[in-house]
């Protein structure tokens, strides 16, 4: 949707909320009820009447802005063959993750062995998997939703489990900057489910912290993975000394 038809749908949508009728607006802007709808209609708007019409629902340009912003329809998810189409190209995985964590087009060419052409052609690819759009001058918007995840059974995070994991796991987690907490309890069926709903808050807290910072510059940031897990789960070893029921 272009930008200018994504603010009009949004104030109609607002002045139907606070019901602002075309003849509330018609008298505001001292037009008759039919020039309103004809505006509305054909989308011609002057800057004054927009402006003007924002009074009415106690908006400025602003509230206007981020109020079309946020009602942008994003992603939570990819489908598997735009995930297959990532996973297979290593690089355009490492551009998509970066973008994904806020890299800019500048900060990818000077953060990775990649020349301005071979991130462009990677973020064009991005584009046309719909995960982000390329805008002139290379800015990159994303399409994807403060609550995006990769597929739990798809090819991505396959490739997690199958080799980062491994990676990631290779250390005895005692720096200052490493944390690893490993429990074992008996839960109920009810406890086990509210483990898992606080696993999602934090999960979206993380994420809340990385949009609250994405004005940052990238330099003054580094990367973090936090891996959160749980499942029905014995060692098996102890499981061998377990009496059969």
């Amino acid at each position: 949707m272009a930008h200018t038809e994504q603010l009009v749908t949004t104030l109609k949508r607002e002045l139907r909320r606070k019901h602002i009728t075309y003849r509330h607006i018609a008298d505001k802007l001292a037009l008759s009820e039919a020039s309103v709808k004809r505006m509305f209609a054909g989308g011609q708007f002057t800057l004054e009447r927009i402006d003007a019409i924002c009074s009415l629902v106690e908006w400025d340009w602003i509230d206007l802005a981020e109020a079309a912003k946020s009602s942008e329809k994003k992603l939570d998810h990819l489908t598997d063959d735009q995930e297959r189409e990532i996973a297979k190209d290593i690089e355009l995985l490492m551009v998509a993750v970066s973008v994904i964590n806020g890299f800019g087009f500048q900060d990818l060419v000077e953060h990775y062995q990649l020349s301005e052409t071979q991130c462009i052609q990677k973020l064009a690819k991005l584009d046309r998997l719909n995960l982000i759009e390329l805008l002139p001058g290379n800015r990159i918007k994303l399409k994807i939703s403060t609550n995006f995840r990769w597929n739990p059974v798809g090819p991505i995070q396959k490739y997690f489990l199958d080799v980062v994991v491994q990676e990631f796991f290779n250390t005895r987690f005692a720096g200052d900057q490493e944390k690893l907490v490993v429990m074992n309890a008996l839960l109920t069926e009810a406890s086990h489910q509210s483990i898992q709903q606080k696993m999602d808050k934090l999960a979206a807290e993380m994420s809340a912290a990385m949009q609250s910072e994405a004005s940052l510059p990238v330099r003054s940031k580094k990367g973090n993975t936090l891996v959160i897990a749980l499942r029905r789960w014995r060692y098996k070893h102890f499981e061998q000394h377990a009496r059969k029921k």
